[in-house]
């Protein structure tokens, strides 16, 4: 944010012995950050429902959390309405993702013009690949983005610090777990077939910590559609490459990659959750997103 001053803050992971930083800043003075000393929840918004998880673990009662882009749909090529600048207008803390992902965001904060607005960038700081935004997809990397939360909102309700963490640090912990129980369901796959074609790259650091690898992306760029030729490329790929099912999320369109599945002789698997969560139990928060992916990756490439 042009003019925006910012302030670095130290925050160690309790998912390993790695140091971050938290991002903390407002959106339009150069105020440092301070205390709430009222009792009322912090009203929390996050860009897209797969951060509401972490907000909501630590903050627990102390927050209130809403959320921009709808359940469902893409923070990639989201288009924000009316009622996104009156929640920001209203907001005390916008918890973001980062790394060029939420492109729509910053015309929407700067019209909100909401001088008391703190924001949190989770992915500032971490180390990611080509720009890829979906570092939450690493269970890891996830209990940083955790630890940043805590940190923020220790910094905005210094009183309730210790519950912060205390939360923070039982997240982090199921967040672990969640880890191990993944790396056991993979390891059921044959390693030749820990292989996959992707319609967008959300699973690259996902991939990345459990061995399974990246064969090709149907969509190199958000909502640009790919040529024949390269789609012809990918068809290849997946034939020398041991393929054996593309794999799409149910925001977008099945029709490319059930093409692409035909002319290559595998199948095509079109409900994983990654941008969003869903409107069902079994996919509902992080941990259940993670979870049910899982299976249903576990069940294609077994």
């Amino acid at each position: 944010m042009k003019g925006a001053s910012l302030f670095l803050v130290a925050l160690l992971g309790a998912c390993g012995a790695s140091t971050s930083s938290a991002v903390v800043r407002q959106a339009h003075h150069d105020n440092t950050v301070t205390g709430q000393n009222n009792t009322s929840a912090i009203r929390v918004v996050t860009t897209f429902s797969t951060l509401n998880s972490f907000v909501e673990a630590v903050g627990g009662s102390y927050v209130t959390v809403h959320n921009l882009v709808p359940i469902g749909a893409s923070p990639e090529t989201y288009q924000p309405t009316p009622q996104d600048i009156t929640t920001l207008a209203d907001a005390q803390l916008l918890v973001e993702n980062g790394t060029g992902i939420e492109v729509w965001l910053q015309h929407t904060i700067s019209t909100a013009s909401n001088p008391n607005l703190r924001i949190l960038i989770l992915s500032d700081g971490l180390k990611h690949i080509d720009h890829n935004p979906h570092l939450w997809m690493d269970p890891v990397l996830a209990g940083l983005y955790v630890g940043k939360v805590a940190r923020a909102l220790s910094l905005m309700d210094p009183p309730h610090t210790a519950d912060y963490q205390r939360n923070a640090a039982a997240y982090q912990q199921k967040l672990v777990a969640l880890q191990n129980e993944i790396a056991k369901s993979i390891a059921t796959i044959p390693p030749q077939r820990r292989t996959m074609i992707v319609f967008h790259n959300a699973w690259q650091y996902y991939n990345d910590r459990f061995g399974i690898r990246t064969i090709g992306v149907i969509e190199v760029s958000p909502g640009q559609e790919p040529n024949p030729a390269y789609i012809a490329s990918l068809v290849d790929l997946a034939r020398k490459n041991n393929v054996r099912a593309v794999f799409s999320e149910p925001e977008y369109s099945p029709k490319i990659a059930q093409a692409l599945a035909k002319s290559a002789g595998i199948r095509t698997v079109s409900d994983l959750y990654d941008d969003s969560i869903a409107n069902n139990a079994l996919v509902h928060d992080y941990i259940s997103m993670l979870r049910y992916d899982t299976g249903v990756i576990v069940r294609a490439l077994r």
